[in-house]
């Protein structure tokens, strides 16, 4: 089957024809759009239903804090059991479907986004602080995977083929391994598990939401969906249910449902109906759940993604001003809070002083304010915690190291947590160069020897995206022979370590990062979620 999947990139797109000032147009309007939604009673949807409860979550734009996305509604622990009954009452009609029918229904799902794909990323800007860029990236990401995973699914006929053995001349009535026996046909097939629940992060609401969904239920799985609700992103996860709905997706398969991950979360532990649970967040929450999944002795598939401290490593043979440019936008946009954000840079000695005094000029270039504006490259923290683990993490650097830029709280007419983007420099075994921030805070560290350089970069828990900036070719093969990372981008300008394209890159993580070591936007994503099947028929 032909290969139909191209990426949306939408602000290229724009670019290539010479229309930035419509791009900016069309983002100015759906700004003005989203706003007018602003303030209202949202429901959750279980059953088909909408749903309201008598404790409300009250959302609030990090951009302002004085915006109200809206008020939603708080599940509990009975709201999750519901959700899971209809995904599971759901689960073998959509599982009986033919994989050309979910195929084109996802087809239709992925146009509607791609229709609405301003107004998604305005409201995304609000509910998270991206910059615009950022925002139509994100929704692109989304479309994006629907495609490639609808695409996958079709290429490989709904992972489905047969085998055949020819039949023995001579009839043998005793059986073993390996007896010559009648003509058999057999059937290789991948078949859904049942049920999943889906907890989504909030620095990628739309993205990585969708891209987890589609996975599981375009495989013939029924989904429970969970967005953040410590960090809220609650209008992006309803856009995402109604247009789902509205499309073609039946009643019941998938099910949205807002509250707590001790009520919501702790269900999907729990709950004999749930066959697996997909997550992106902490290695802490996700090393917990799969700890008393096993620890009682249950079974229960994990597709998980649990963070990063990603390296950079900067060799003598470097072309520094691509290396300066690259690791600043993979260490501060976003202001950090990305999974894949560079957080440790080890920089020949020889190079040090010149190509931090790069990096700093490349850092007071950046503006910092409200992400809605075109020329604003840094917004704000997601909330007051991580405001408040800026400060305390900038401490610690004061108290044991140097700050060599930055770690002031910038005060704005805006009230979000608007801080500087910060370098430091520490030992290696300092805490802060270990564990991961989400902040915008680069550690920085020299070396002599690049076998050194190597070591220190794999001396970590994690091990999702890592970078290398050389134009030796023994470095370069050294590095990516060695390096412990499942996403490695080597002289690449745009960005040290984050910024995987689908269908492009790969995205999985090793170690403490990951634990299939299957990566999404790849070939082997979907298999994860649907277990093998032989079926012999003999003549």
């Amino acid at each position: 089957m032909k290969n139909k999947f191209s990426n949306e990139s939408t602000y290229k797109k724009f670019l290539d024809l010479n229309k930035e000032a419509e791009f900016d147009k069309l983002f100015n309007q759906a700004i003005e759009k989203a706003k007018q939604s602003f303030g209202s009673k949202y429901p959750m949807h279980i059953n088909g239903k909408t749903i309201y409860t008598q404790e409300q979550l009250i959302e609030q734009s990090p951009i302002d804090r004085s915006i109200i996305i809206g008020y939603f509604q708080k599940a509990n622990r009975d709201h999750a059991k519901q959700a899971i009954e209809a995904a599971s009452s759901a689960f073998e009609a959509w599982a009986s479907l033919n994989y050309k029918e979910r195929a084109n229904i996802f087809r239709k799902i992925a146009k509607a986004f791609s229709e609405q794909k301003f107004e998604l990323a305005a409201i995304l800007s609000y509910e998270n602080g991206k910059s615009r860029y950022e925002s139509i990236g994100e929704v692109d990401e989304a479309i994006d995977f629907i495609n490639y995973y609808t695409n996958e699914l079709e290429i490989n006929k709904g992972f489905a083929r047969k085998t055949h053995s020819s039949g023995a001349y001579q009839k043998i009535e005793k059986g073993f391994q390996g007896a010559p026996g009648e003509e058999e046909n057999v059937t290789i097939m991948l078949k859904p598990y049942g049920v999943f629940g889906v907890i989504a992060p909030f620095n990628f609401p739309l993205s990585i939401s969708v891209g987890m969904s589609v996975g599981a239920l375009i495989t013939g799985n029924t989904v429970v969906f969970k967005p953040s609700t410590d960090n809220m992103t609650l209008l992006t996860a309803l856009k995402i249910y109604e247009i789902f709905k509205n499309n073609g997706l039946p009643d019941n398969v998938f099910n949205l449902v807002t509250g707590p991950g001790s009520e919501v979360g702790d269900e999907f532990v729990v709950n004999n109906n749930v066959a697996g649970i997909i997550f992106t967040g902490s290695r802490t929450v996700g090393m917990n759940m799969i700890k008393k999944v096993f620890g009682e002795e249950k079974q229960k598939i994990f597709v998980v993604e649990m963070g990063g401290k990603n390296p950079a490593i900067v060799s003598k043979y470097a072309n520094l001003d691509k290396a300066v440019q690259g690791v600043a936008n993979a260490a501060f946009g976003f202001v950090g809070q990305k999974c894949s954000a560079l957080s440790r840079c080890y920089v020949h000695e020889s190079l040090k002083e010149l190509f931090v005094s790069k990096l700093i000029d490349k850092l007071r270039s950046f503006k910092i304010g409200n992400p809605l504006d075109k020329d604003v490259f840094i917004g704000p923290l997601i909330s007051e915690n991580a405001l408040n683990k800026f400060n305390d993490a900038v401490q610690k650097a004061k108290q044991s190291g140097r700050i060599l830029y930055g770690g002031n709280v910038i005060k704005s007419e805006l009230k979000g947590f608007y801080v500087e983007p910060t370098l430091i420099e520490l030992s290696h075994n300092n805490e802060l160069v270990h564990k991961e921030l989400f902040l915008p805070i680069l550690s920085i560290e020299t070396f002599k020897d690049f076998d050194n350089a190597l070591k220190l970069a794999n001396d970590s828990e994690y091990g999702l995206t890592a970078g290398l900036y050389s134009q030796n070719k023994k470095e370069i093969k050294e590095f990516s022979n060695k390096i412990n990372a499942g996403v490695v981008y080597i002289n690449r300008r745009i960005s040290a370590t984050t910024g995987a394209i689908v269908g492009l890159h790969t995205f999985v993580g090793w170690k403490g990062s990951g634990l299939t070591g299957k990566g999404t936007g790849s070939k082997h994503y979907l298999q994860q979620f649907m277990k093998e099947q032989s079926i012999s028929l003999s003549k």
